[in-house]
């Protein structure tokens, strides 16, 4: 935490004796942005994944979903949005033509209740979501009616898309409440839309394995919670961000249950309908179901702070989809410039490290260089190498005859010639000169004139 000097701009360095040091934070001179905190988003990548690539990040998603629940052919095709939900009782989530038509008149008016759920329309509702987590302690919220005058005009106010002054004491937050409930029961589907019914049904039947495999009743909260993390990743983003706000505000509720007497379970029984339950549908048509949606409502207002995260796998996944590709590429490119046209890149290049710039670097290479590069030319020999040995051991055997004969030159025959010339032809058109300079010498010169000679032309250099 800084001090109150310092987050006025004064640095009592001095006073302090001790100098200045930054650690793990940002110094921001800009008085303005003091105390604002600083945001770091561990799903930054699984975000830009979603929004540039959204047919990749659902395979990938969806993937992942499978493994955790069993979804047969037509219940996959319902959460990939292919097939229509089918509902027991013979009612469809599209049916009733009027239904959709009063939508469709609603949007352009501007009215966002009984409108598609838009990011506009979450604007709106989210100044009663503010409102309500300021009066938690209010015994029966969401429970106790409010007044329906004041909720017509609240409505009224909301539709019109105007600011509204709920601190002013005109509203009850019963009245606010009550509103909110009618908003996601009015949407054209439940907030976790028809296509994630079924899926829905099959989380509340994952169960714990005992030792010998079998099936126990106990639910598996881990696989629950990781399933429906995956679910939410592929809910529409204006569902999602809502869902994210909706849970909150229920999980806080529940947490001033010894207040306001509502607990998880029994928020969950005001809720579900408009969060899980598909449109036109009664508690008759759902039958057994309805235990499995409300224990499924319960369990998200109890474990909400840890569903809208991305399991770390995704994270991960994401993360290498860019990042990793980029390694890639540069690898690729570092390689295409150091390969020539029509030549494999070697060994060498493509394990080259960065050289040490330390002085006691420089005093290794330059003691162990000439060591390292000899041997290295003793495994590896190549054409330029054989060539210069071989003129190098021809000048050493002229010597040695010189010493011991006193002649001028050792005769070479026709055969021992050629092999020099043709070893020299293969040298790099730079090094030709001076090896053939070198031979010239060796053939035409006293032999101590060539020994004299092979020190000073750097024929390896």
């Amino acid at each position: 935490m800084a001090t109150e000097a310092q987050s006025e701009g004064e640095v009592p360095a001095r006073e302090s004796g001790r100098s200045d040091a930054i650690c793990s934070f940002v110094i921001c001179n800009d008085s303005s942005l003091r105390g604002q905190p600083i945001i770091f988003n561990p799903d930054f990548f699984v975000e830009k994944l979603r929004h540039e690539k959204p047919e990749v990040f659902t395979e990938l998603v969806v993937s992942n979903i499978t493994r955790l629940i069993d979804l047969p052919g037509t219940e996959l095709a319902q959460l990939m949005g292919e097939v229509d939900l089918k509902l027991p009782g013979g009612a469809g989530p599209a049916s009733g033509f009027f239904r959709s038509l009063m939508s469709l008149k609603r949007k352009e008016k501007g009215v966002i209740f009984g409108s598609p759920l838009t990011e506009e329309g979450i604007a709106q509702i989210y100044q009663l979501i503010e409102y309500l987590h300021k009066n938690l302690r209010v015994e029966g919220l969401f429970r106790v009616p409010g007044n329906s005058v004041r909720q017509q005009i609240l409505r009224d106010a909301l539709n019109n898309g105007t600011d509204i002054d709920l601190e002013s004491g005109e509203f009850h937050s019963n009245d606010v409440a009550t509103l909110l409930k009618m908003f996601l029961g009015e949407l054209p589907e439940p907030l976790l839309t028809h296509k994630h019914f079924n899926a829905h049904l099959k989380i509340a039947d994952l169960m714990q394995f005992d030792d010998k495999g079998n099936k126990t009743n106990i639910p598996d909260k881990d696989r629950q919670i990781e399933a429906l993390q995956l679910l939410f990743l592929i809910l529409p983003p204006p569902n999602r961000n809502l869902l994210k706000l909706l849970l909150d505000l229920l999980y806080q509720t529940a947490k001033k249950q010894d207040k306001n007497k509502m607990s998880a379970y029994n928020l969950a029984l005001m809720f579900a309908p408009h969060v899980l339950w598909p449109k036109n549908v009664t508690a008759n048509d759902l039958q057994e179901n309805i235990t499995k949606l409300n224990s499924g409502m319960t369990f998200m207002i109890k474990h909400s702070q840890k569903l809208f995260k991305a399991p770390a796998y995704i994270r991960e996944c994401a993360r290498l989809h860019y990042l990793g590709s980029r390694t890639q590429a540069s690898k690729f490119n570092k390689q295409s410039l150091t390969q020539t046209p029509g030549r494999e890149p070697s060994a060498s290049q493509v394990q080259k490290r960065a050289r040490s710039r330390s002085f006691s670097g420089l005093i290794k290479r330059k003691v162990l260089g000439n060591q390292m590069m000899s041997e290295k030319k003793k495994r590896n020999p190549t054409p330029e190498s054989v060539a210069i040995g071989e003129l190098k051991g021809a000048s050493k055997e002229n010597r040695n005859s010189d010493f011991s004969e006193g002649s001028r030159v050792v005769s070479y025959g026709p055969c021992r010639i050629f092999s020099l010339v043709d070893k020299v032809l293969l040298l790099p058109t730079a090094k030709l000169g001076l090896a053939a300079c070198l031979l010239h010498f060796e053939l035409s010169r006293p032999t101590n004139t060539v020994t004299q000679l092979i020190p000073l032309i750097p024929l390896t250099g």
